[in-house]
């Protein structure tokens, strides 16, 4: 049998791929023991690198989609995060602890006053317009006080008024001083004689 491409020479093998008769100048080994002619040998190895490429391409792309990319919006939620796990951990395990209230009612009894008033005008506004008996009604919901500030509530003088509303004013005022009288209305001042304490 002659070869293909050189019909004065013998053939010496036959194309593992077209198996068409091929002589020793013609076959290319591609593995050991395995001979194609130029054409099929050309053709497997264009297929061969093509297929190899689409492999590659294939994995790259399998990798650069597990493989996420970090923008700046989840660079925003780790730093909001650490900030916000600091601040509970400074509210809850350290930090300064909260201001104590330091006003002595015995001597400041306008303060005490003017903190009732708004106690009074709160429970007003989420009771429809209704004011207490009694001014320990207020405490706790209204008006924060310690179990030691309670009886402060003593040294005013309260009254329900059908007009006003209700009437609030010191029971004990200093003397040649102004009364102060509040009410749902608004202030009003009285002026004291020389008899009070």
């Amino acid at each position: 049998m002659q070869c293909k491409n050189h019909p004065d020479r013998k053939a010496e093998y036959f194309c593992d791929s077209c198996n068409t008769p091929i002589c020793s100048d013609c076959a290319e080994e591609v593995r050991p023991g395995v001979q194609r002619c130029f054409q099929c040998a050309m053709l497997h190895s264009v297929s061969e690198v093509g297929s190899d490429m689409l492999d590659r391409r294939d994995k790259a792309s399998k990798k650069k989609a597990t493989k996420k990319k970090w923008g700046p919006f989840q660079y925003f939620l780790i730093l909001s995060s650490v900030l916000i796990a600091v601040m509970w951990g400074v509210i809850l395990f350290g930090g300064e602890p909260p201001p104590q209230r330091t006003v002595d009612f015995a001597k400041k009894g306008r303060i005490l006053l003017f903190m009732v008033d708004g106690a009074l005008k709160r429970f007003a506004h989420y009771e429809g317009n209704l004011y207490p008996d009694k001014l320990i009604e207020l405490i706790p919901k209204y008006l924060y006080f310690r179990e030691s500030e309670i009886a402060y509530l003593d040294r005013l003088s309260y009254t329900k008024d059908s007009r006003k509303g209700y009437l609030l004013s010191l029971s004990n005022p200093k003397a040649k001083g102004m009364n102060l009288i509040l009410s749902a209305k608004g202030i009003e001042h009285k002026a004291l004689s020389n008899e009070g304490d």
